[in-house]
C-alpha cells in the first residue's frame, strides 16, 4: 500500500525526492528472495464457494509444504485462464512435490466464484480446484510492491496515482520454512511456462536433500555439481 505522509519529516523528504527526481514517477520494487514471504492473512474462495482465509506463510511452515504462489491481473480476462487452467493440468505433478499450488488476484471472492463456475468454453474456469486468493484490499500485493502502480509528487505533496492497480503476473516458490526460494514477474501480455516451476522445484529439492548446486538447465536426473572450483572443474569438463 502506499506511504502516506502525516508530518513535516515526510512532506520535506517527498519535496527533496522531488528536487532530486525531477517530480519522475516512483515505482515500488521489492523482492523476497531469500527472505521470509510476508506473514498476512487474506480472503480466498474455494472450488465449492466457501469463503477462506489463507495465510501463504503458514501454509508452508504449518503444512511442512512447499507453495507455489501465482498472481494474475483480473479474472474473466484473456491470457489468465489459459494459466489458471495450464496450472490446474499440472496439479497432481506439484502434489507429488509436496507443493500446494495457490492463485491469487485484486478480484472479490464473489467474482471468483462467478468465474469457478463458467464453463472453460464460455471463457471459465470451471474445473479449477485450488484455492483462489481475493487481496480485494491490495494488502498483500501492496506489501509485494507487484501491483501496476505509479506514484508521483506535486509541487504541494499531494501524491498522484497512475497505472491499472491490479496485480502483475507475478510467481513465488516458497519452501517449507517459510522462505522464498524463487520470485518472478511477467508483463501482462506474457503467460507464464507451468514445466519450469517444476524444474526448479525439483532442483530446490535436489539442493535441500544432497547439498549440491544445479548449474544451467538442470532437469531431474541429470548431474549437478559441488560448490567448489574442483566441483565446477569437473562439471564442465564433463559437460
Amino acid at each position: 500500500m502506499p506511504i502516506r505522509i502525516y508530518d513535516g519529516f515526510w512532506v520535506a523528504l517527498a519535496f527533496k525526492l522531488h528536487y532530486l527526481c525531477g517530480n519522475k514517477k516512483i515505482k515500488k520494487i521489492m523482492s523476497y528472495v531469500g527472505k521470509k514471504f510476508p506473514s498476512i492473512t487474506v480472503d480466498a474462495m474455494s472450488e465449492m464457494g466457501d469463503d477462506l482465509k489463507i495465510n501463504v506463510f503458514e501454509e508452508a511452515v504449518k503444512n511442512n509444504s512447499k507453495v507455489l504462489l501465482f498472481w494474475y491481473p483480473k479474472d474473466f480476462t484473456f491470457v489468465c485462464p489459459t494459466e489458471l487452467h495450464a496450472f490446474q493440468a499440472a496439479l497432481e505433478d506439484f502434489k507429488q512435490r509436496n507443493t500446494v499450488v495457490i492463485g491469487a488476484s485484486c478480484d472479490t471472492n464473489e467474482v471468483h466464484f462467478a468465474w469457478l463456475n463458467t464453463a472453460k468454453d464460455n471463457g471459465g474456469i470451471e474445473g479449477v480446484t485450488y484455492p483462489l486468493i481475493a487481496d480485494t484490499h491490495r494488502q498483500l500485493a501492496g506489501t509485494l510492491g507487484i501491483l501496476d502502480q505509479e506514484v508521483e509528487y506535486t509541487e504541494e505533496g499531494e501524491e498522484i496515482f497512475s497505472g491499472s492497480n491490479v496485480s502483475y503476473r507475478a510467481t513465488y516458490l516458497i519452501d517449507e520454512t517459510g522462505k522464498v526460494f524463487h520470485e518472478s514477474v511477467n508483463d501482462m501480455p506474457l503467460g507464464r511456462n507451468v514445466k519450469e516451476y517444476l524444474r526448479l522445484i525439483d532442483a530446490y529439492a535436489h539442493v535441500q536433500k544432497h547439498g549440491e548446486v544445479c548449474p544451467a538447465n538442470w532437469e531431474e536426473g541429470k548431474s549437478a555439481m559441488n560448490a567448489t572450483r574442483t566441483g565446477v572443474a569437473e562439471y564442465l569438463s564433463a559437460n
